[in-house]
């Protein structure tokens, strides 16, 4: 039997949380930011009724990832640049890594990712990897496609993957958002 952790059960652990409404993007729902002292640590989708049981502790390593947030999704940032301390294996802080240095607007497969990281046919691994990305957006793995171009899998789910990357390629018009 497989037991999967539930981020928001464990935000307590976290120095600093704050709940982040995109401004006029209902698509997207709130996202909880969760920050250790070394940086953010984790940016997560959840349902509204779940951000309202939420007690926020800013701190400036959230208070900074809103303010970049904002930037982004009122067309005013294209990358961030924030301290970040995600928890994950020595790999899966490779591909993350690597995830960040997909610019803006553009999508790269997991076999790209991959021979990037000098990994050939390590694609499932970097899939593997991709799916635990606890740092949602900031490290973009929205940008990750399959190698027929296919949309693939995204643990936000499909419709904001597809949100993001239509919002991204400027299919989505600034004043809907």
């Amino acid at each position: 039997m497989t037991t999967t952790l539930d981020p928001i059960a464990c935000l307590d652990a976290f120095a600093g949380l704050e709940v982040y409404h995109p401004p006029e993007v209902d698509a997207l729902g709130a996202i909880v930011i969760a920050a250790t002292a070394g940086g953010v640590a984790r940016l997560d989708f959840i349902d509204i009724g779940r951000a309202e049981t939420i007690t926020a502790r800013p701190s400036e390593h959230t208070r900074a990832c809103r303010e970049q947030l904002d930037d982004y999704f009122q067309g005013r940032r294209q990358s961030f640049s924030l301290p970040l301390d995600p928890l994950g294996t020595d790999f899966q802080r490779q591909v993350w890594k690597a995830l960040s240095e997909i610019p803006f607007g553009e999508t790269r497969s997991y076999a790209q990712i991959a021979e990037g990281l000098g990994r050939k046919g390590a694609h499932r691994a970097v899939g593997a990897a991709n799916g635990r990305n606890p740092i949602a957006i900031v490290v973009p793995c929205h940008r990750v496609i399959g190698s027929d171009g296919s949309l693939t899998g995204y643990a936000g789910g499909m419709g904001r993957k597809q949100w993001l990357l239509a919002f991204e390629a400027q299919e989505v018009p600034l004043e809907l958002c």
